[in-house]
């Protein structure tokens, strides 16, 4: 039963990756499964994500995109250190300020006094982190974890359909600025590029590290691009497949009860991520003038998506990856040390 509701999903985000491809849509093979397994998921029919290949799907995605930090681009990277820590400061200040906005709409709603439990739940659903984390970290704080979990789900999926769609309308197409890495497959150096990345992720797994799948192979790949070691590069249809898996894994987290919890939660939810993201892109354009580089890449950086999503939107659509995953990997790391040191430093200024 397992074997066969993990096959029908993948067929049926197959099916919709091919639809995509002939409507031109950006993302084909990530936007198709997630919009087809998310619609399914909701009509309550048996789809499911299995994790092993969300794990593999992750792993490709890594490797693929630490093979463009050469040391040509690493040198750009480190330039823009001043850039990438006002960008982690403009999400840690803006997922406050999303926090105040659930505040106030749930007050407004419940007609109560803010109690411990709300105030964590709308701190942690707001922080712009991994869902998985900060759904963690909010259960530690007492809060409601259903709520933390749907909005970090709902902020995600309208991030990821929303930008590549706006990118595309707008006609945005960004320039490399620095080589990219290998280009021929070499069946042997893969062979040797999967042992160390996979190492790579099982260490950052035992360490307990946030998406150990993702950051392990980037990391490990980034190591060995950074000093020149290339091994091969990542056959096009592996990408494909991955970008396939992970939209299943965004899908399938819209379950039939998904938009029966909290109505009035997701709406405000969804109006407070679309204000994110238009305010993201008033930044990610300033940023760009500071910088000089594209406007697209740095709406990327600053965007309130996901890693993985917002990596895979930056190298299909080729508006500066290395950029976009640095960004977006230094503010994941920052959002995880300082929430909640954050959140118990606040706690204690009110009592």
């Amino acid at each position: 039963m397992l074997l066969l509701r993990v096959l029908g999903t993948i067929t049926l985000a197959w099916v919709a990756a091919q639809l995509c491809i002939v409507l031109h849509t950006p993302l084909p093979w990530m936007l198709g499964p997630l919009l087809a397994t998310a619609v399914a998921s909701v009509m309550g029919l048996p789809t499911l994500s299995w994790g092993p290949l969300r794990n593999g799907g992750q792993w490709l995605i890594g490797t693929a995109l630490g093979l463009y930090f050469t040391p040509q681009t690493t040198a750009l990277v480190v330039s823009l250190w001043w850039a990438i820590a006002l960008g982690i400061l403009w999400a840690l200040g803006l997922g406050a300020l999303f926090g105040l906005w659930l505040q106030r709409v749930r007050a407004a709603g419940l007609q109560v006094p803010a109690s411990p439990q709300s105030r964590a739940t709308n701190y942690f659903a707001a922080a712009i982190g991994a869902a998985s984390e900060m759904t963690l970290l909010a259960e530690r704080a007492g809060a409601r974890t259903d709520l933390v979990a749907s909005a970090h789900t709902l902020r995600i999926l309208l991030v990821t359909l929303l930008i590549p769609l706006a990118l595309q309308f707008s006609g945005l197409h960004g320039i490399a600025l620095t080589p990219a890495g290998p280009r021929d497959v070499s069946w042997s150096g893969f062979a040797w590029l999967a042992l160390g990345t996979g190492a790579g992720a099982w260490l950052m797994q035992r360490l307990g590290r946030a998406n150990p799948w993702f950051l392990g192979p980037l990391l490990v790949c980034m190591g060995l691009t950074m000093f020149e070691i290339e091994l091969t590069a990542i056959p096009s249809w592996m990408l494909n497949a991955a970008q396939l898996l992970i939209g299943i894994s965004l899908g399938v987290r819209f379950t039939a009860g998904f938009v029966h919890t909290a109505p009035r939660w997701l709406g405000a939810v969804a109006l407070g991520t679309l204000a994110m993201m238009l305010v993201c892109a008033l930044m990610g354009w300033a940023m760009a003038w500071a910088t000089g580089l594209h406007p697209a890449t740095m709406l990327l950086a600053t965007s309130p998506g996901g890693i993985a999503e917002m990596s895979i939107t930056a190298k299909v659509l080729q508006l500066g990856a290395p950029v976009v995953t640095a960004f977006q990997v230094c503010r994941l790391i920052a959002v995880l040390i300082l929430v909640e040191p954050l959140y118990r430093w606040a706690v204690a200024r009110q009592a």
